[in-house]
């Protein structure tokens, strides 16, 4: 599942966390690491970018003004990372990821947002990210840019057995409907947002496997971070296409967009393990070829979710295709300066 264990921010109970990442079964990084900060990338990708939320719980926001202060940890001290993880300097604190797909909905995993209570206590916040080369990440971000839950729209938990119970239960629904339930969570928030476009979701899916991808959420509770160089490696399942992007916990509920229409195709949910002890005893990212491993999950844009999310007017032509088309994933060679490198998918 990639999801933010809710452990990461307690610092008490960190090092408890750190065990059950070591020994989860799976993969995170295919190939080469192909996250970007949000300054790296093409025009055309920062405006879906600032349609993406991170999501919090709401005491590890402080007001300060007309501010909003985010309370975060080091990455690289929190988990004992070893000298050369990328962003090991950075903070994290977000524990899923979603995205504006309406004047006041976000779309994200179902399993980000379990109940009523849990969406009364969570914030969705925008902007929270690297905006320049060499800057600090936005940890104050504006009152405008933060939202509460006003309902749950609609919501699937999917199949995330985590006792007896619940174990019985999933595989009762799963004989009732022909397989495993879809996880996604449609929430309505608490006014609507300004300064921020609902972004279009693709309502006439027909995937098909090697189709380019990217995708843009919090890894780890991180910045925001875009990764594409993955595509579709099996889209044979009835709720879930299988990927190989670049995801960690904290990416849960991350829009998976088309390369070359930019359209949203999906909903990341599911992956395996994040880190592994290194041999050196600090933590490590789990790495492993661009076609091994098993994977990550992408829950499709069904109709029950395309059903509930709004056709706006403001992106009602979602057929058109970007001007902008580039599947490149690392940068052009960099000015002495490293400055004005835009990067696309």
């Amino acid at each position: 599942m990639k999801r933010m264990l809710h452990v990461f921010f307690s610092l008490t109970l960190l090092s408890a966390a750190l065990p059950v990442l070591s020994s989860a079964v799976g993969k995170s990084i295919y190939g080469e690491d192909n996250r970007l900060e949000y300054h790296e990338a093409t025009a055309d990708l920062q405006k879906l970018a600032d349609s993406v939320v991170s999501l919090w719980e709401a005491k590890n926001l402080t007001a300060s003004g007309s501010d909003f202060k985010l309370a975060t940890m080091n990455f690289g001290s929190a988990l004992n990372l070893c000298p050369n993880e990328k962003f090991r300097a950075q903070p994290i604190g977000a524990f899923c990821s979603g995205t504006l797909v309406g004047p006041d909905v976000v779309m994200t995993a179902g399993h980000c947002i379990t109940d009523d209570a849990k969406c009364a206590d969570t914030k969705f916040v925008f902007g929270y990210k690297v905006k320049k080369e060499g800057e600090a990440a936005v940890t104050t971000v504006p009152a405008s840019d933060v939202y509460g839950c006003k309902k749950i729209i609609k919501r699937n938990l999917g199949t995330q057995p985590t006792n007896f119970v619940n174990t019985v239960a999933v595989l009762i629904g799963n004989m009732v409907n022909g397989g495993p339930g879809p996880d996604f969570a449609l929430v309505q928030l608490d006014k609507k947002v300004s300064g921020h476009k609902a972004l279009p979701v693709n309502r006439k899916q027909k995937l098909v496997k090697d189709t380019k991808l990217f995708v843009i959420g919090h890894p780890v509770g991180l910045p925001l971070k875009l990764a594409g160089g993955a595509s579709i490696r099996d889209a044979s399942a009835r709720y879930f296409f299988m990927t190989d992007l670049d995801t960690f916990g904290g990416n849960s509920g991350s829009a998976v967009f088309n390369a070359e229409t930019k359209l949203i195709e999906g909903i990341l949910v599911r992956g395996g393990t994040d880190f592994v002890k290194g041999p050196a005893g600090c933590t490590v990212s789990y790495q492993v070829g661009q076609k091994e491993g098993k994977g990550e999950a992408v829950t499709k844009m069904l109709d029950a979710i395309v059903k509930n999310i709004p056709k706006d007017k403001a992106i009602a032509n979602e057929k058109a295709k970007a001007d902008v088309v580039d599947v490149k994933v690392e940068p052009p060679a960099a000015p002495a300066d490293n400055t004005n490198v835009k990067v696309g998918f």
